[in-house]
């Protein structure tokens, strides 16, 4: 089983992102990003500035966030370095966006330093 995976639903811009796993986690964070990120795995065409709904899963937690945000970001297919097709969606300044940050940022902690790959960097 993928320890990430994002499936559009009914409607244009509407996707749901579940993330299992720290590591999984620490890969789609984008804390460089103004009110931080994150990476969509996404094969469907698209353009900076498109608007996002994401209904986040994350880790154990049962209860989805949804977080609105624009692209920022995008990995085409065959990117170099072997990392994955989709896309960075910058979080819009929201309550909903500023807690998962805390959030994120909490159970990353030290990590965010780490010089591992992510999905995008």
């Amino acid at each position: 089983m993928s320890e990430v995976a994002a499936e559009p639903v009914a409607r244009p811009g509407v996707f749901t992102l579940t993330i299992r796993s720290k590591a999984a986690l620490y890969a789609a964070w984008m804390p460089l990003l103004r009110g931080g990120g994150i990476f969509l795995p996404s094969n469907r065409s698209h353009v900076l500035g498109e608007d996002v709904l994401i209904l986040l899963s994350l880790l154990d937690d049962p209860n989805k966030i949804p977080l609105q945000g624009n692209v920022a970001w995008i990995n085409p297919a065959h990117t170099a370095g072997n990392r994955p097709q989709g896309i960075g969606v910058q979080l819009q300044d929201s309550e909903a966006g500023r807690e998962l940050r805390k959030k994120v940022e909490g159970l990353l902690a030290g990590a965010l330093q780490s010089s591992r790959p992510t999905h995008t960097i």
